[in-house]
């Protein structure tokens, strides 16, 4: 269904058309007929502006988009029961009363949470013709008054803060003086175009940045018009661009006319902060002269006055704020307890030299220690140099000593991470997965590790809302890392000789090989983890390398074609392959070949690429494990004429299939695998089928397949999964039914069929009589009370109505 059909044909006509009658017929529904009303009405002038925009949306967007239609539809059914129902009928009407205040919450989150992910996902790929395009629009823009245009943005990118920003209760620590002092320099002074604030890593800077975004006298002189962009070391300028003249014109078509271009100059004042910025070059192309806007630029740099016109240095905390934030990360209150060494604890805190990110994490690092233990580290900080804030190395080794005080596999995990982009979510599965091929562990306690890290605030776990259930996806949890502490990860693992570390890492995108890589190709590489981080790469852009010891390949590029390097021929005992696509659009590999040499591949992630045709003959993969192919277009890969995945993937136990829009059916041969123990199914909008087969998975013992909205029934032979344990089946809004197979299930431990909203009546008590192992059930309140009744045979089962919930990862993956 296309976005205008959705939003501007029949549904919304005819919605708001029998919400208007409820506002003035019934008393019980009026307050959220006209709460809904509000609502859909705010909605509509943003989708009108995002057609004429446009901008397609990506067919995952489209389907969650899909599905908030299908709220839609119900809630016209919804409002036409509550039209026919006689104002005596007091129980029905307060059902009704129930139902339509459910309607409201899912608007209005819909609306607070996707419907702005979706906003700024259309900016983001938003594309130009040319960079010079840009430059004549600047140049033509020069002498003219510039404005607002037809759409406001409202808070288009509120608060987009990864790092020194996470502060918890204590964000506020210190920051009232240079709050004060850029609020002037920005509202007072109008010679002042570009402000920047300063300082060294974990100083403070986004924190500061986003306690100024939020202050009510910088929203009003923003007439509420801010933008929060995150630049890092290797950003994608053109779609920076894209967004920021997006945001400053209102998004006006790029056609323009000579009065279009003085209305923007008449236009309210608009803010753009631009966090995290690296390189003068690159600033200098993200700044647009248009008299309307301001730029915010945060950096660990300085840059010259003719480009940023005035900077504010970040101050180094003073003794009281240091100790209240150490305190607060090391005993969880904002002074020193009785019990504790109160002379040691301001030695450690003087040895921070006030730096914010360093009280953190060495106050949480030494939280429950004994004195001892706390000793020990006070006299490690002592024999460094000082703290300077313009030599981030110094900082590096100072927060070194949290990572000394953990235990060694807890250390090697933490530095595993410097071999990921700064500034990217990365999925948990991803580091699941490369922790338990190379450090001997299994998956429970590589989430006990996780966690570890996270509390010692080492990284930052951002929480799916069903993350640490039984059962949970990995995949849709992700981890991300403060840029100082990535730094620090990669400072630690390029101690020695490059042909004898353990890990051999790209600290950041560049278009070839390190050069050190290349001198010292002569001889073989011992790493363990190699991590590449390049745009596109050819054959010829490879050189020989032997890596016979490399157990975790990581290649992230930004491209739409990847030669896959040769050397992976040369990696004999390769156990993890990573293969990420940053870009736009599915990336189409070459040299799918050297796959065949794989013998001891146990663990293949495949994300944003067209995945070639699989065959025995190419891909002879005889001891893979677990198969992920994400935002993928796999429809190439799974031709059943010549799929033959009990001889591709003999011993595969998990497969996972995520975000692949072009899959519509499953094949058969996939039920042939019958190693198989987990299938992943998710968010794949088109899949409309499973094999009527798939029965034959006698090892299967989770099966997920959660928001495949055209799915519309589940095929008999499921009751044959007899060692299943966990049934998905959340937001698949078309599922009509659960079979009466199901009750055949007698190991089935969990269902979570939340958002299933066609599902209104279940099978028989009696035919779901025999699901004795059933625990836990979450379920929407229509079917809430059909479960309840099947706990007076099932003892141990708990019904749950699910909360509603929104996962917007994969706009920033």
């Amino acid at each position: 269904m296309a976005l205008n059909e959705m939003f501007v044909g029949e549904i919304v006509t005819e919605l708001l058309k029998q919400l208007n009658a409820i506002s003035h017929k019934s008393c019980f529904c009026k307050s959220s007929a006209d709460n809904l009303i509000t609502s859909i009405q705010e909605l509509l002038p943003i989708i009108e502006e995002l057609k004429y925009s446009g901008v397609e949306l990506p067919a995952f967007r489209q389907s969650q988009l899909n599905r908030f239609s299908e709220t839609l539809r119900g809630g016209i059914e919804l409002a036409g029961k509550v039209l026919e129902s006689g104002r005596w009928n007091v129980y029905k009407n307060l059902q009704l009363v129930r139902k339509m205040e459910k309607l409201e919450k899912q608007v209005e989150r819909f609306i607070s949470g996707p419907m702005q992910a979706h906003l700024l996902a259309d900016v983001h790929h938003m594309r130009f013709e040319t960079m010079e395009r840009f430059n004549r629009l600047e140049q033509r823009l020069d002498s003219m008054k510039t404005g607002s245009g037809r759409w406001v943005e409202e808070a288009v990118k509120r608060m987009e803060v990864e790092g020194d920003s996470n502060l918890g209760d204590f964000s506020g620590i210190g920051l009232e003086l240079g709050k004060g002092k850029v609020k002037k320099m920005m509202i007072e002074r109008d010679d002042l175009n570009v402000v920047g604030i300063w300082g060294i890593g974990g100083s403070g800077k986004t924190t500061l940045a986003n306690e100024i975004c939020r202050d009510n006298q910088v929203q009003s002189y923003f007439n509420n018009r801010i933008l929060f962009l995150t630049v890092s070391q290797s950003p994608d300028l053109e779609q920076l661009r894209a967004k920021i003249w997006g945001f400053i014109t209102g998004n006006e078509p790029l056609n323009y006319t000579r009065k279009s271009q003085c209305e923007w100059g008449s236009g309210p004042q608009a803010l753009v902060v631009l966090d995290d910025v690296w390189s003068l070059p690159v600033l200098e192309q993200l700044i647009f002269r248009v008299p309307t806007y301001k730029t915010l630029v945060i950096s660990r740099f300085k840059f010259p006055r003719r480009v940023v016109n005035e900077v504010y240095e970040v101050e180094l905390l003073e003794e009281d704020e240091s100790m209240s934030l150490f305190c607060h990360s090391a005993f969880g209150q904002k002074s020193i307890p009785p019990t504790a060494n109160e002379t040691l604890v301001k030695q450690i805190v003087d040895e921070c030299k006030g730096l914010p990110l360093a009280l953190k994490v060495i106050g949480a690092s030494l939280q429950d220690q004994p004195e001892m233990y706390w000793i020990n580290a006070r006299k490690r900080l002592s024999r460094g140099e000082l703290i300077c804030e313009s030599h981030e190395n110094k900082l590096l080794d100072r927060m070194a000593i949290s990572v000394e005080c953990l235990k060694k596999k807890v250390k090697e995990c933490f530095m595993d991470l410097g071999s990921f982009p700064e500034d990217k979510k990365i999925p948990l599965d991803v580091l699941v997965n490369m922790w338990v091929e190379i450090h001997n562990i299994d998956e429970e306690e590589a989430f006990t590790i996780l966690l570890e890290l996270s509390d010692k605030n080492l990284l930052t776990l951002v929480k799916d809302a069903r993350a640490g259930e039984a059962y949970c996806s990995y995949h849709e949890i992700c981890v991300t890392q403060h840029d100082v502490l990535r730094d620090l990860a990669l400072h630690l693992s390029n101690q020695g000789e490059v042909n004898e570390r353990k890990r051999l890492l790209m600290p950041r995108r560049d278009t070839e090989l390190p050069r050190d890589w290349e001198k010292n190709a002569d001889q073989p590489f011992n790493a363990q983890i190699v991590s590449v981080h390049t745009g596109e790469m050819g054959e010829m852009d490879w050189f020989h390398m032997e890596f016979p010891k490399t157990e975790v390949l990581i290649l992230n590029f930004c491209s739409d074609k990847y030669f896959l390097p040769p050397f992976i021929d040369d990696m004999p005992k390769l156990r993890a392959l990573i293969v990420i696509n940053r870009g736009t659009t599915e990336a189409t590999l070459e040299n799918f070949s050297v796959f065949t040499n794989l013998a001891n591949l146990r663990s293949l992630w495949l994300e944003k690429v067209s995945v070639p045709q699989l065959s025995n003959a190419t891909v002879p993969l005889r001891n893979l494990r677990k198969l992920s192919m994400v935002l993928c277009k796999v429809s190439n890969s799974l031709d059943p004429a010549v799929l033959d995945l009990p001889q591709i993937f003999p011993h595969l136990s998990e497969l996972v299939i995520d975000h692949c829009d072009d899959l519509v059916k499953l094949p058969l041969s996939f039920c042939k695998v019958n190693s198989l123990q987990s299938l992943s199914l998710t968010n794949c909008h088109r899949l409309r089928e499973l094999p009527a087969d798939l029965g034959m998975l006698k090892k299967l013992q989770i099966l997920r397949l959660s928001a495949c909205p055209e799915l519309k029934m589940l095929p008999p032979s499921i009751g044959e999964l007899v060692r299943l344990k966990y049934l998905d089946i959340s937001e698949c809004v078309n599922l009509k039914c659960l079979p009466k197979e199901v009750g055949k299930l007698v190991s089935l431990e969990k269902i979570d069929m939340r958002d299933c909203l066609q599902i209104v009546n279940l099978p028989t008590t009696a035919a779901l009589s025999n699901l004795k192992s059933l625990q836990r059930v979450i379920c929407d309140d229509e079917v809430f009370g059909q479960w309840r009744n099947l706990e007076k045979t099932v003892p141990n089962l708990h019904v749950q109505i699910a909360e509603k919930w929104y996962s917007l990862d994969w706009l920033n993956s």
